[in-house]
């Protein structure tokens, strides 16, 4: 089987290639991937010259390049590439747009037209909205009510291929999954930022009063139930792959100062960011009864797995963190944290 995994360079794809290489022995890989801020292919040195991989660089929202790729003989396409932070989505939702639903529905077209077998989009629980403490969670039929740019740009991702299915009997699939984390992670979300910081005693900035609960999956979990739900899903479902594992985000930065033996004096509360979602929280429960997936990792455990990693690897983030990514972290943080205060001042 030939299987064409768009955005591969990024921190999920990377890490489910790597995955499928390691796991089984009757899937080739071609990488699709335009190596924006988020994309490296350092995430794949390990595995560059595996006979079953192949990199490509292109862009899902550029009909030359989809198109070259699904006429050679593809038989599946996962599809990863999407611009995914919320807080550039608030600087500028271009991007968003032209990835994440205008290259969606660009590769859904082409791949429709060729006759692909199977197509797995990669979703988010965001586009879900935002729970209050008292809200059972979300399943696959509770209803789609994103309140950022970048979870409406997914939202809108997830109805265009919904639509493929229903009325063109396109065999599409999407999997929802609560927040991941674990190697390769670019160091602006958060338990990356977190980590990295902290190595550097720099200032760990934490939104509002850091009280906004999130669920985690650690990636390779996840990697196992997009494996699973690409070779056994029912076409035409969504799958939520949740870690059942909710914590407030000043809980989880006290847990990976514990972890790293770093002081709380490190954490700084910023303003918080526009429209800030409170709650994420899903129910696993049709992935686990329909395919027997389950996450195989605590969350306690998992952390330590991630901080081991950021503390073996600081080449990897720090290369990433001498570059560009430095004036967005100034655009994003600098005034705020010249303006925050400590957490021993709260």
């Amino acid at each position: 089987m030939k299987i064409l995994v768009t955005g591969g360079a990024g921190f999920i794809g990377s890490n489910f290639i790597r995955y499928v290489l390691s796991r089984t022995e009757d899937i080739e890989v071609i990488n699709l991937d335009k190596l924006t801020y988020a994309g490296n292919l350092e995430n794949l040195k390990d595995v560059e010259d595996d006979p079953r991989y192949i990199f490509i660089k292109g862009d899902i929202a550029f009909e030359s390049d989809v198109r070259e790729i699904l006429t050679a003989g593809i038989d599946g396409v996962i599809n990863f590439a999407a611009e995914s932070h919320v807080d550039r989505s608030i600087e500028d939702a271009s991007a968003f747009v032209d990835t994440n639903v205008k290259g969606t529905h660009l590769l859904l077209q082409v791949a429709r037209e060729v006759g692909i077998g199977r197509f797995l989009q990669i979703s988010t629980d965001e586009v879900y909205g935002s729970l209050k403490d008292d809200e059972p969670s979300w399943t696959e039929t509770s209803p789609i009510l994103p309140n950022s740019p970048y979870s409406a740009s997914k939202a809108a991702a997830d109805m265009l291929v919904r639509s493929f299915f229903r009325t063109y009997r396109f065999p599409t699939i999407i999997t929802r999954a609560s927040n991941n984390y674990g190697p390769y992670q670019f160091p602006e979300k958060l338990i990356p930022l977190m980590i990295t910081n902290a190595l550097n005693d720099l200032p760990l900035p934490v939104y509002g009063r850091g009280e906004n609960i999130r669920d985690w999956l650690y990636v390779e979990d996840n990697c196992e139930a997009i494996l699973r739900v690409f070779r056994k899903g029912r076409e035409g479902e969504v799958y939520n792959t949740a870690g059942s594992e909710e914590r407030g985000n000043l809980n989880l930065v006290r847990g990976l100062l514990k972890i790293l033996g770093k002081p709380e004096s490190l954490i700084t509360f910023v303003q918080d960011r526009p429209g800030h979602d409170w709650r994420y929280s899903m129910s696993s429960a049709k992935i686990r009864g329909e395919l027997g997936w389950e996450p195989r990792r605590s969350l306690e455990d998992g952390l330590a797995e991630t901080v081991r990693w950021y503390t073996e690897n600081t080449e990897w983030w720090e290369r990433i963190k001498r570059g560009d990514y430095l004036h967005y972290y100034e655009r994003m943080y600098g005034q705020r944290l010249r303006t925050g205060r400590s957490s021993g001042r709260r």
